[in-house]
């Protein structure tokens, strides 16, 4: 299993969508999954950033580049045309 390759994909994936607005949809166990809309902040070594924004308030949430190998949490950007398209997925 060559999984230290895979999560630097992930990670080169992200960087170009730094600044960008993405659909966050995560798995926080027991059914329970939350979608969120925000802005993917910033890139670190090991953890990413998106800023959501809701009802007036602004709070960061950071996840591992594991949550998305595993599909725990999965991103999505617009491309303009009103279709998604999924971004570092483990399954590209």
């Amino acid at each position: 299993m060559n999984t230290p390759r895979a999560i630097a994909d992930i990670k080169k994936d992200l960087e170009s969508f730094v600044g960008s607005r993405i659909r966050l949809k995560a798995n926080r166990g027991r059914n329970r999954i939350i979608e969120k809309e925000g802005v993917l902040e910033s890139i670190y070594p090991n953890i990413f950033v998106v800023k959501l924004s809701e009802r007036k308030i602004e709070r960061r949430v950071s996840y591992s580049y594991a949550d998305v190998l595993t599909e725990t949490v999965e991103l999505f950007v617009s491309d303009g045309d009103n279709t998604e398209i999924r971004i570092a997925s483990a399954n590209q």
